[in-house]
């Protein structure tokens, strides 16, 4: 199976838990979380995009200046920055912006079957030297083949990469499946699917897609988005690890981020975090919760990473790991094995 990609729209969809745009603070914090784990491609702003601020009264976010500026010392990390632009808002001052800003692209978005008012805006992003990607915003208003039709449209206009965008979480996995199969034969870009959990069928169509071709999966930072939230992104790389997916993105270091700097930032806003990271990795790893009190203990007195002891004792032992076994593989880790 090819290599499919991460991709964390935390800063942009995320920001509608907290309103229109997240604070400069958290904005900071999270784009070092992100590009410290390796997090290849990261979508941030406000939720609205570059230009909302201006033209849709987004003025309870930061400015798109202010996040651009924040995003400068995070360039040369190894990660892909862009925005989203909704093509109904495009102004071509957008581009140069991002162009100015060392932006590596903009993300076009308009609603699946509206693609002739995004082709000028993909042009002009390409003009620039900026990647052109495209969100197909609630996908399900076409049919798999209308939505393939409309993605060759825009790949010759110029697109990198395209997005199946499950914008009320109602696509069943046997439909992302079908969404995905007929998107892939018909362009050459890659692919990528966003999924919504208003059903709960987050996770479960994120697989879907993957075993069906999937390029790229586009995800949030414990779930974070609108309404009732994204596949969480620590979820997405725990379940593709298990197909051996997603493995430079640091996942034990993600966790710390979540649970040491995020959860307790978000608690202010009153947001709970769904599945926490010690519940993520009991599930990563198969290991019974009631295993975690030694698991803890062991892991403070020998100063270990909590979830990767989890995982490394549980390759061996699901079922019933001594306190031996634990030691033992906590000094390995401590030894760098």
């Amino acid at each position: 199976m090819k290599k499919v990609v991460l991709m964390d729209c935390t800063l942009r969809d995320g920001a509608n838990v907290v309103g229109k745009g997240f604070s400069a603070e958290i904005t900071d914090m999270v784009l070092d979380g992100l590009t410290a784990c390796r997090v290849p491609i990261i979508e941030f702003g406000n939720a609205g995009g570059i230009g909302a601020y201006e033209v849709a009264g987004f003025t309870a976010a930061e400015t798109d200046e202010t996040y651009l500026e924040i995003a400068k010392k995070y360039l040369d990390r190894g990660s892909e920055l862009g925005m989203f632009l909704n093509a109904k808002r495009y102004r071509e001052k957008n581009v140069t912006l991002a162009k100015e800003s060392g932006l590596s692209f903009l993300r076009v978005g308009a609603d699946a079957g509206d693609a002739d008012i995004a082709v000028q805006a993909v042009k002009d992003i390409k003009s620039a030297g900026l990647k052109a990607f495209y969100s197909q915003m609630k996908a399900y208003l076409l049919t798999p083949e209308e939505l393939a039709e409309e993605g060759n449209k825009l790949e010759d206009a110029g697109l990198d990469q395209i997005t199946i965008m499950d914008s009320a979480g109602t696509m069943l996995p046997n439909q992302v499946a079908e969404y995905t199969k007929k998107l892939k034969e018909a362009v050459a870009i890659p692919v990528a699917f966003h999924c919504h959990n208003n059903l709960g069928l987050s996770a479960a169509n994120a697989v879907a897609a993957y075993q069906n071709g999937i390029d790229i999966l586009d995800c949030g930072l414990m779930g974070m988005a609108r309404s009732a939230g994204n596949l969480a992104t620590e979820i997405c790389v725990a379940i593709m690890n298990r197909y051996d997916q997603m493995m430079e993105t640091d996942l034990y270091q993600m966790l710390d981020f979540i649970e040491q700097r995020l959860q307790p930032a978000m608690a202010g806003y009153d947001y709970h975090n769904p599945v926490t990271p010690l519940d993520l990795t009991l599930g990563l790893s198969g290991c019974h919760s009631s295993f975690v009190k030694r698991f803890r203990e062991i892991s403070e007195e020998m100063d270990v990473n909590l979830f990767r002891l989890i995982v490394e004792v549980s390759k061996q032992d699901q079922k019933a790991p001594s306190e031996e076994m634990i030691r033992t593989i906590a000094a390995q880790i401590k030894g760098g094995a």
